[in-house]
């Protein structure tokens, strides 16, 4: 059976032990081409993410004018066009599954004088972007063409972008980062503030690129503001993806839940505002040591020591979320073998990802016989050491519900079966292999 592939099974078969490495950070890619390809000269980047979102967004970055090509495994050089420099494509630009990719290529085709269709998937064409548009048509850009918010999408560009000072009302990185670069091509400051501080990805790299980035904390002590100064020439510069701390939740949690189990995993991104899931775990009594912390890139990076042990129930608070969105459905497997009931609030968020993940996250587990309940925008599972399994777990196209299901499987008492592992490539493409290799049963 092909890697990645529909149907897998997931069986429990001993511990797991090795050293690796997963695939590069998805954010920090992705970021590093849009921004790359935005600067004037050759960005060279190393440990990229080559992933299908990662290198649809390249593909799209290519159409609106960048040179961009692989020199080497996880090697990439990129010629930019400038601020305000892409050309007009000739064929709408197709993101495929990415989120991301679509969101912040909106915000960096907003400042330019151009017009362009965005489209993506069945599973992204389901998501809102109304949103994100809200921002960008203040700083000057137009939609011609949507349906109901979503795409496919046509976006006029902005012919003279106005900065504006922009609030959003959802935690949200990539509602924040599609702001910041559609407020590049437009002079003066563009302010964003922040209630609740999300990834700042962006504007550590935007400052990475030359550009005059200020971060300050709100007088109440929870937000922040940040301020662009518009119109920078960014200048190139090299830049080395760390681990994806995403992709690393799902080797971490199955070396817990696994007994016996012992695993590195090497050069992982632990930038604070990533690193909601492993402050989580550790609350709920797991062995999770870092090793040679260290800073590379202008990101935070240590090695992590993963021992199988018992986990306890704990409250995870809704401030928590944009540290952790992503991680959890894989949260919610360790919470399902853990003594004890574990609350997490407010995952509203979950509802318009590449699924409705917080109702494909219950589901995953009530088929595999977890006690798991929603009240509004919280989840409840019911942990007990001993997970029955068993079950098919239908997907949605979601790579995090089809890795969390396969974690699950591992330590659970039957097999659990996926009805289609090809997006899994998405996000974490090699995982089955990565998997197998610390001696995990997947066929």
């Amino acid at each position: 059976m092909p890697p990645d592939s529909a149907q897998l099974t997931a069986r429990r078969n001993g511990p797991l032990a090795g050293a690796v490495r997963v695939p590069g950070d998805k954010s920090i890619s992705i970021r590093a081409l849009i921004l790359g390809a935005l600067t004037v000269g050759e960005t060279r980047v190393g440990g990229l993410l080559e992933g299908e979102d990662v290198l649809h967004t390249a593909k799209a970055l290519q159409a609106l004018g960048a040179r961009i090509e692989r020199i080497g495994e996880r090697a990439w050089s990129i010629h930019g066009v400038g601020v305000g420099g892409f050309a007009e494509p000739a064929a709408a630009l197709d993101f495929g599954n990415s989120g991301t990719g679509c969101r912040l290529a909106l915000g960096a085709v907003a400042g330019c004088p151009i017009t362009a269709t965005f489209d993506g998937d069945a599973s992204l064409r389901s998501r809102p972007m109304r949103r994100v548009l809200e921002p960008l048509e203040r700083i000057g850009a137009r939609t011609l063409a949507s349906a109901d918010g979503r795409l496919p999408l046509t976006l006029a560009g902005a012919r003279d972008p106005m900065p504006i000072v922009f609030e959003p009302q959802v935690p949200s990185a990539q509602l924040k980062s599609a702001t910041l670069l559609a407020g590049l091509a437009a002079p003066g400051e563009t302010v964003v503030i922040e209630a609740q501080p999300t990834r700042d990805h962006t504007e550590k790299m935007l400052a990475h690129f030359g550009a005059e980035v200020r971060v300050e904390s709100l007088s109440d002590g929870s937000g922040r503001r940040i301020t662009l100064v518009g119109q920078p020439e960014l200048a190139p510069r090299p830049v080395v993806v760390p681990a994806d701390p995403s992709s690393a939740a799902f080797p971490l949690v199955a070396a817990l839940l696994v007994p016996g189990s012992a695993v590195i995993l090497n050069g992982v991104m632990m930038n604070p505002l990533r690193s909601g899931l492993i402050t989580t775990l550790t609350e709920m009594g797991a062995a999770i040591e870092r090793l040679d912390e260290r800073n590379e890139g202008g990101e935070a990076v240590a090695d992590l020591r993963i021992r199988s042990g018992g986990l306890r129930g704990v409250e995870v608070p809704a401030e928590r979320a944009p540290s952790m969105i992503d991680e959890y459905p894989v949260l919610a497997v360790a919470a399902a073998f853990a003594e004890g009931t574990t609350v997490m609030r407010g995952l509203k968020e979950l509802r318009v990802k590449e699924s409705d993940r917080l109702a494909a996250t219950a589901a995953l587990l009530r088929v595999n016989g977890v006690g798991v309940d929603i009240e509004g925008d919280d989840l409840i599972v019911h942990g007990a050491p001993r997970v029955l399994g068993g079950g098919v777990v239908t997907t949605h196209m979601d790579h995090r519900i089809a890795m969390s299901a396969i974690v699950l499987g591992l330590a659970s008492e039957r097999p659990v079966q996926i009805d289609d592992g090809t997006f899994i490539a998405t996000s974490f493409p090699g995982f089955v292999e990565l998997m197998r290799g610390l001696g995990a049963d997947l066929s």
